[in-house]
């Protein structure tokens, strides 16, 4: 199920700019990469890539593709339902829910997914690659995995006191 752009307030933040070369003939060919991450901080984030030869226009590529993508989180009040691994090629991200006033313990491109996400007490470790688009996405992915206990229980037609025993 696709997610409408158009319907929610959506901020977006630049974790990583890269300066691409292609070598040609007449000499190097310079191109930027955009890594960009929108989210409305209630629940929908989505990562997206732009490329350009000028920095504006990659950032703007990066965010209407970053729109494309969006994904929807189950967020339980300010932290994540449970305890996630997020992978992502090499890239590896562990999530843990924490206690109200912990804040967003976690490291770089992964904060900035998380912040956006609209967690706001969470615990976050990186335990693969520190590559930003490997960490960004791995991170979306461990989010996108989180499943509360309501979601759980309406699949298999059960009560949430059944599932929580």
């Amino acid at each position: 199920m696709r997610i409408d752009p158009s319907t929610l307030d959506l901020k977006e933040k630049v974790v990583y700019i890269n300066r691409v070369t292609k070598v040609v003939k007449g000499g190097r060919n310079f191109r930027f990469s955009a890594l960009v991450v929108v989210g409305d901080e209630n629940g929908h984030v989505g990562v997206g890539i732009g490329k350009s030869i000028e920095i504006p226009e990659a950032i703007r590529k990066g965010i209407e593709d970053a729109k494309k993508n969006l994904v929807e989180v189950s967020l339980v009040g300010t932290t994540i339902p449970h305890k996630i691994n997020g992978v992502f090629g090499r890239g590896n991200v562990l999530l843990m829910p924490a206690s109200e006033g912990t804040g967003v313990i976690a490291g770089g491109p992964a904060r900035v997914v998380l912040e956006l996400a609209g967690v706001k007490d969470v615990r976050a470790k990186s335990l693969g690659s520190n590559n930003p688009r490997n960490m960004v996405n791995a991170t979306i992915n461990g989010l996108a995995s989180l499943r509360t206990a309501e979601d759980i229980a309406k699949l298999r037609g059960k009560s949430v006191e059944e599932i929580l025993g």
